[in-house]
């Protein structure tokens, strides 16, 4: 397994989101007159892509961007922590000169007010905004790889999705499975399942 570089999920692998996000949807799917939704329900739409996409599914009907603000107003100023091992992990990888690349289904404004709430940077941010295709496509993957001026097959997404892991397949990279994500399904086939984020450094040894 030769690797260049590691490609990170954001939400659920870098950080617990698991509360925060889908309550932003479903206030800002309350401010905007929407049918009534849950975050059951807005965890179910994660897979159609960006927050503006899920945000008109949810609501119902076509949105303006005056009105994609608003879940934007809700996420900003919310409380969001990295996992433990995060952090260390990504200091480590800088130490070695490794870029911190993240590769997300939210929008790359999303992103930034994410990894911003946690304290994390990120040297390169690919948001759902960024690709034609969400995951499970390739498309993201793809991109990384020109950016990080590598292959696809020499990179790993590590993610706590099914998704994250069928995109890695279908760009042909290696899949990291983050076992300590809330949507990790521990059926779903990956090249490794790391048990946290330090497992991963070994595997970026040469």
């Amino acid at each position: 397994m030769i690797i260049d570089h590691a490609i990170w999920d954001m939400d659920g692998t870098l950080i617990d989101s698991s509360r925060v996000v889908p309550e932003a949807f479903v206030k800002a799917v309350a401010a905007l007159n929407g049918r009534e939704v849950g975050i059951n329900d807005v965890v179910a739409a994660y897979w159609r892509g960006t927050p503006e996409v899920i945000l008109a599914h949810l609501v119902g009907r076509e949105l303006g961007p005056a009105e994609h603000d608003a879940y934007y107003r809700e996420l900003a100023g919310v409380q969001v922590a990295a996992y433990p091992g995060v952090v260390a992990t990504l200091d480590a990888l800088r130490t070695e000169g490794q870029p911190v690349a993240v590769f997300t289904g939210a929008s790359t404004r999303a992103a930034v007010i994410l990894l911003r709430a946690a304290s994390l940077v990120a040297d390169i941010i690919i948001g759902g905004d960024q690709v034609e295709n969400p995951k499970p496509a390739p498309d993201g993957m793809r991109l990384a790889a020109k950016l990080l001026r590598t292959t696809p097959e020499r990179l790993i997404l590590v993610g706590d999705s099914p998704l994250d892991l069928q995109a890695a397949k279908a760009a042909g990279s290696f899949s990291a499975a983050a076992a300590w994500g809330h949507m990790h399904d521990p059926s779903e086939p990956a090249d490794v399942t790391l048990p946290t984020p330090q497992h991963l450094l070994p595997l970026l040894k040469r």
